[in-house]
């Protein structure tokens, strides 16, 4: 009996994991709490929009960003990493802002400013990625990929909303992205396989 019972002394429970990488922890409290972001502005343009069909669409991509929030937190805990109370509070009213003038800028300019939104977040997810393949770690890269593909999906669909439109042109130039510019290098037609997807956002345009 004593030999069982002294046996048990080897048995461990899993240690925590801590990350040792300062610009990954930042990135993830910050996008965490920039999805809280992008879907109150989301809340707020769909309810400025009059056609049932772009209400129903942009009402999905606040879910979507509602889901990412979710699973960026679900790794923020694995490492032990905590909310960022400045960045929650500094999203916050940022989403709010941005919600309540959907209502009084007009159609284009949410679809325009939502897309080139859209369009600087998808590196992040790939930057995501290549920040924790520097630590060896591979066990995200699924859920990371995944992500930063739907928000190269959300671009797209603004960007197609507005492609056609005499204004584009002028706030292309203004604010560096629409038809011909965007800040991710990321094509869907021509998608990299998950393991090679850490080759996106190497050279992408920063968003200023």
């Amino acid at each position: 009996m004593r030999y069982y019972r002294h046996n048990f002394a080897f048995l461990k429970m899993p240690q925590e994991m801590n990350l040792n990488h300062k610009a990954l922890i930042d990135l993830l409290q910050k996008a965490y709490s920039a999805e809280k972001a992008a879907a109150f502005a989301y809340q707020g343009h769909a309810g400025s929009v009059k056609d049932k069909t772009e209400k129903i669409a942009i009402k999905q991509i606040e879910l979507d960003e509602w889901n990412h929030r979710k699973e960026v937190l679900e790794i923020m805990q694995k490492y032990n990493i905590p909310v960022s109370q400045y960045y929650e509070f500094r999203f916050y009213i940022t989403g709010k802002i941005i919600s309540c003038s959907c209502y009084i800028i007009g159609w284009f300019m949410p679809f325009f400013f939502a897309g080139r939104l859209e369009s600087g977040n998808v590196c992040e997810y790939f930057r995501m990625m290549q920040y924790f393949h520097e630590l060896g770690i591979i066990e995200h890269n699924q859920i990371l990929y995944e992500m930063g593909i739907k928000e190269k999906e959300h671009e797209i669909y603004f960007l197609g909303k507005i492609k056609n439109k005499k204004m584009l042109p002028i706030f292309e130039k203004l604010f560096s992205w629409g038809s011909s510019k965007s800040f991710n290098d990321v094509d869907l037609d021509k998608k990299y396989p998950i393991e090679s997807s850490a080759l996106y956002c190497k050279k992408a345009v920063k968003v200023p």
